[in-house]
């Protein structure tokens, strides 16, 4: 069970580290806010309590020593200093290093701990600092310097504090380091010996404590268990009072709760065991992905049976598959919410990434989030993260100039990196831009030819032009910086954002900035698709895009002058003959049926033989053999056992847009040698007419 809470701390441990880091940030923006310096403490008092409760003595002493720095700048004993901030963002980061060594990952430099402890000792002044975690001896203790008050404690544990793994002990050991307590031991709870259960606590404490300490001091001590215990702390006004007599204890402010509520923010590391009482509960992500295949299995069978009873004549049959259906379809869509997190975590840890390179590159710049809060799949959450540093990196390196030549350029000082996200149908935009010296079109191209990627001659649209830098090995840098200059960075986005079936857009203005579109899909399990046939061929197109289904008869082929233009409702679309495009042999129906979808580009549609009707599509890898095949996202197994291919809508419209500019493009070269042929020929004609 040791081994089980102690699990549970290491992970809680690394989301406070997370809050932590967020919460310094946001302070080194704003460093006279009182509420985030409360959350930084409270971040740090959890690791060190949690860490000495479950053996972590080390992360204990050393969060200690911090904890008390912030105790003194919550109080307003210390100001908010830059090197206060990127001091405790380095012992975050030494924190870290400690849970991976506990986890068998890694050691730990202990001159990096002591030289960031005297560091400590220097910003704030106070005593040496001393690693040791802070459990004091059961011993008279000291109060601290300052005005002393009596408060009066009584404190009465739940039943199955034990059993949560907290040790009352603990907690009066770091309550008697606030000052001289004294302690009353009641007994009244206690059974009789046949009925006594040894893990059930039956014993409460009165106490009174002389100290200097405030009431939020006091109570952080039982930060962890004021869920699960009767707690009340009072200020005592006539000393001569008896201290610790049970029943003189005033009612005062109590917290009573269910035993094990485990609460937020890391203090479920106490009581880190389901409760009838706790609104989350952990899963592992292996269990969670598991249950996704499961579901995606049963969405298959739920398919075939539908395709069957499609077949039979029989009322029983069909009603089962119908109600098989609701349920399928209910559970798919919790299964899948499930696994939909928002990108507000993996967004805030980028502002260490600003923080500290806008350090190493001595520049100012700022990081600003939009959209954090929408939801995207975890399995594409947990590949996105090294895209994004590059990106960033990227901008930071390349894109925003130094202070002195921003104010050149008549810009502000203080560089800016936007990062957003946003639905657009079945799929989630992220975006990062900056504000800096965007992209030299003419230069990238100058480099590529430099490099052999193109040759001189090469005609390429701006787009064209700005896709080279993904290519590998392609770096506008002439010198090999840590940050950047290796041509690996953009080579690595576009290979994640591959392998996550996205695609990426690149835009910018010289002077004025970059902006990096991903398109990613919202999930790479199940979607929600349109199952449509082209000849025996049938093809999902993600629902999410769809819009409407229009017929095409053999006439309106005649009004448009066999242009691909159809008129829905007085708007001009361009479609795509999906047989055409596939170059399938196959013989064109009377009537056709145009899917109207909706693309980055503007509407377009695609042209199928019939439309079949919804289908819960569950999303299947093509291989490695097949993956650069972009205008396809992946297969699903029809209820007849048949495979269709599900489409890009995307990618085919923005596939088929760059040849028809490519084949403009070489028609224009064309008719370009044509006319300096006929110019050059033009002389010889003529001196041949005179000479007849």
């Amino acid at each position: 069970m040791i081994d089980k809470y102690q699990q549970a701390f290491q992970e809680e441990a690394r989301e406070l580290l997370a809050e932590l880091e967020s919460a310094l940030l946001e302070l080194d923006q704003n460093r006279g806010d009182g509420e985030v310096v409360g959350r930084a403490f409270r971040a740090l008092h959890t690791i060190k309590g949690s860490g000495a409760m479950f053996g972590f003595d080390d992360i204990a002493g050393f969060a200690h020593n911090l904890e008390t720095a912030f105790d003194r700048l919550r109080n307003g004993q210390l100001a908010v200093t830059a090197d206060l901030i990127n001091l405790t963002l380095g012992a975050g980061d030494q924190i870290k290093n400690m849970l991976d060594k506990a986890d068998g990952r890694g050691a730990v430099d202990q001159d990096r701990s002591a030289r960031i402890l005297a560091e400590l000792h220097r910003l704030t002044g106070s005593a040496d600092p001393r690693p040791e975690a802070p459990v004091q001896p059961l011993a008279e203790g000291v109060a601290p310097v300052g005005l002393a008050l009596d408060w009066r404690i009584r404190f009465r544990p739940g039943p199955d504090v034990l059993l949560h793994g907290t040790n009352p002990l603990l907690l009066l050991r770091e309550l008697r380091g606030l000052g001289q307590l004294r302690i009353s031991l009641d007994t009244a709870a206690i059974p009789p010996l046949v009925q006594i259960d040894a893990e059930r606590c039956y014993l409460a404490w009165d106490m009174v404590l002389t100290t200097a300490a405030g009431l939020e001091a006091i109570r952080d001590v039982f930060i962890f268990v004021e869920d699960d215990c009767e707690l009340t702390i009072e200020r005592v006004l006539d000393r001569a009072a008896e201290p610790c007599a049970p029943e003189t204890v005033a009612a005062g402010k109590s917290v009573a709760g269910g035993a094990g509520d485990a609460r937020g923010g890391g203090r479920g590391a106490a009581g880190s065991a389901a409760t009838p009482a706790a609104s989350n509960i952990r899963v592992s992500a292996d269990k969670l992905d598991q249950l996704v295949n499961l579901v995606g299995e049963l969405v298959t069978v739920q398919a075939r049976l539908s395709e069957v009873a499609g077949r039979r004549d029989d009322a029983d049959i069909q009603d089962i598959s119908e109600a098989v259906d609701r349920l399928t379809a209910a559970l798919r869509e919790n299964t899948m919410s499930i696994r939909m997190l928002p990108l507000k975590t993996t967004f805030e840890r980028f502002r260490r990434l600003v923080h500290d390179l806008s350090l190493d590159l001595h520049k100012e710049v700022d990081l600003m989030l939009e959209g954090a809060d929408t939801a995207l799949d975890k399995t594409v959450i947990d590949q996105l993260n090294d895209p994004l540093v590059h990106l960033i990196r990227n901008s930071m390196d390349h894109g925003i100039e130094t202070p002195e030549a921003r104010r050149a350029a008549g810009k502000s000082p203080n560089g800016t990196i936007h990062l957003s996200a946003r639905h657009s149908g079945a799929n989630v935009l992220i975006q990062v831009s900056d504000d800096g010296r965007g992209l030299d079109a003419e230069a990238i191209r100058a480099r590529a030819v430099e490099k052999g990627l193109i040759s001189g001659d090469a005609r390429l649209s701006e787009a064209e032009v700005f896709s080279l830098i993904l290519t590998p090995g392609f770096s506008m840098a002439r010198e090999v910086t840590e940050v950047s200059g290796r041509g690996v960075g953009m080579d690595v986005v576009r290979r994640s954002i591959d392998a996550l079936r996205g695609s990426i857009d690149i835009a910018s203005k010289p002077g004025q900035g970059l902006t990096v579109t991903l398109r990613l899909p919202l999930t790479l399990a199940i979607i929600d698709g349109l199952l449509v046939r082209v000849g025996q061929a049938h093809f999902v197109l993600p629902l999410a895009n769809s819009l409407e289904c229009v017929e095409l008869s053999r006439q309106d082929i005649v009004d448009a002058h066999g242009k691909h233009l159809a008129d829905v409702r007085g708007e001009i679309v361009p479609y795509i003959r999906l047989s055409e495009y596939f170059q399938m042999d196959t013989a064109r129906p009377e009537r056709e049926q145009i899917m109207v979808v909706e693309t980055e580009l503007g509407h377009y549609g695609f042209v199928v033989d019939q439309v079949l009707g919804d289908h819960q599509t569950v999303i299947k890898n093509l291989g490695r053999l097949y993956r650069s095949v972009q205008v396809v996202s992946g297969a699903t197994i029809l209820g007849n056992g048949t495979v269709a291919l599900i489409l890009d809508p995307h990618r085919l419209v923005q596939n088929l847009v760059q040849s028809v500019s490519q084949k403009k493009r070489s028609d224009d070269r064309e008719n370009s040698v044509d006319r300096q042929d006929s110019r050059q020929s033009t002389p010889g004609t003529q001196k041949g007419k005179q000479n007849r």
